[in-house]
Order: C-alpha cells, then sequence, then structure tokens
C-alpha cells in the first residue's frame, strides 16, 4: 500500500511540476493573446482559461519537456517560459494592433476620429476603430480561436524548445519585422480611405478655386462623412476577410508569417 501511494505521490508531482511549467508559457501568452486576454475579461476568467489550455496543451508536450532537478533549474526554465509566452503573445496582439490602426486611419480619412467610443483596452479610439477591432476579434473568436490557439501553443515548443531562453537578437529581428508588418497591413486595409480623402481634397480644392464665394467645407464635410460610411459597409467584409488571412497565417506559422 504505501509502495502505491509513494508511486501515486511521484506521478502527481511529475505532473504538476510540468503543468506548472506549460501554465508560464500559456499564462503569459494570456495576458496578450487575442479575445482572451483582452481588458475587458476579468481576470479570475483569464486564469480559469489558461488553466484549461494548460490542461489541454500539457499532455500534448509532456515528453518533450527537459528534466528538471531542483528548484533552480525549474526557476530557470520557468523563467524562459514566460519570456515565450509574453514573444508569442505580442507576436498576435501586434496583429490586433494592426487592425485597429487601420480604423484609425479610415476614421481620420473619412472626418470621423472626433467621434469615439468603447474600446477593449483602456484608452479611448475612434468609433470606426472600435468597429472594426470588435467585428475582427467577433470573426477571430467564431472561427474555432481556442482550437487554433492550442494548436499553436503546442506548435510553439517546436519553434522555441521548453526552458531555452530566447535570445535578444531574435526577439529584436521578429519584432521589427512584425511591426513592420502589421503597419503595411493596416495601410493596405485603409487604403480605399485614404484614396476617398484624397480624391475629396483634390475636388474641394478644385471647388474653391473656381467659386471663392463659396463655403465649400460646410459642403464637402456632410459628404465625406456620408462617403466614409458607406464605404465603409462595402469594404469592411474584405478588409476582415484579408486581416483573418494573416491572423491565420500568424498562428499557423507565428514565425513565417512575418517575411
Amino acid at each position: 500500500m504505501s509502495l502505491d501511494l509513494t508511486a501515486l505521490v511521484q506521478l502527481a508531482q511529475d505532473f504538476l511540476a510540468v503543468s506548472g511549467l506549460v501554465f508560464l508559457r500559456v499564462g503569459a501568452m494570456m495576458a496578450l493573446l487575442p479575445v482572451f486576454g483582452e481588458q475587458l475579461i476579468p481576470a479570475r476568467l483569464r486564469l480559469g482559461i489558461a488553466l484549461a489550455f494548460t490542461l489541454v496543451v500539457a499532455p500534448a508536450v509532456a515528453a518533450g519537456l527537459p528534466p528538471l532537478a531542483g528548484l533552480a533549474a525549474w526557476a530557470g526554465a520557468g523563467g524562459a517560459e514566460i519570456r515565450a509566452g509574453l514573444f508569442f503573445g505580442v507576436l498576435l496582439r501586434i496583429l490586433v494592433l494592426g487592425l485597429q490602426t487601420a480604423g484609425t486611419i479610415a476614421a481620420q480619412s473619412a472626418s470621423l476620429s472626433q467621434i469615439f467610443g468603447g474600446a477593449p483596452g483602456m484608452e479611448p479610439s475612434p468609433a470606426m476603430s472600435n468597429l472594426m477591432l470588435f467585428a475582427g476579434l467577433s470573426l477571430a473568436a467564431i472561427s474555432g480561436l481556442h482550437v487554433r490557439l492550442a494548436m499553436m501553443v503546442v506548435e510553439s515548443y517546436d519553434l522555441i524548445p521548453a526552458g531555452t531562453l530566447i535570445g535578444p537578437s531574435l526577439v529584436a529581428d521578429l519584432g521589427l519585422a512584425g511591426v513592420s508588418r502589421s503597419f503595411a497591413l493596416a495601410f493596405q486595409l485603409a487604403a480605399p480611405f485614404v484614396l476617398a480623402s484624397l480624391l475629396y481634397n483634390v475636388t474641394l480644392g478644385v471647388i474653391n478655386r473656381a467659386m471663392p464665394q463659396l463655403m465649400v467645407a460646410f459642403v464637402g464635410a456632410p459628404a465625406i462623412t456620408a462617403g466614409g460610411l458607406i464605404l465603409l459597409m462595402l469594404a469592411l467584409p474584405l478588409m476582415l476577410r484579408l486581416w483573418m488571412g494573416e491572423f491565420s497565417q500568424a498562428l499557423i506559422d507565428p514565425f513565417g508569417w512575418m517575411s
């Protein structure tokens, strides 16, 4: 009986050690992940989601985790896991910021940047940006995000093995590439609004030169606002489709989507 209890205790200790190490990476990612890591979600709920992801991921990666002898080795590996989790979380968060940036550019181009609304984060942002952000996050959530995130966490151990400390050069290179790709995507998504704003301002300038006595600003402001809303209605499905394509690629290949 004592031998059985000893074996059971040893099994429980091994499971807790593995699960604790996985939880550090998952928990760090959960602080920044889209949908699950939004600041609107209570901290207790995010903790519960992190534990649920840990229970899913731990059995799949337990065989590949390095043996940890002693508290010092476990603490060193835990620090590396937290850094890896934050790194992968930032890579996905950059894409969300790209969508939010595209909405801000579109709102500025359509003269709607003064209309603010509630945002998932702490800082207020234009209502058009919030609409695009909530639409993108909702589309990601209903597309099986929880399953794809679990698969990404499992595959992340192939990219950065457990206990491996990410080099500063790798963080700098991939971070720069991710930010550049995110801004390029933001300008690509907001391109119709920028072009419409350019056409509007050129037309307004021509009319102002032809009829200086006409208050063209009072005539053109309703036109650009209505045109921006109509353009948003027509272009938003395509914009979300393009963004979801990039987001899906980032989930499948976190390092490759930036190249």
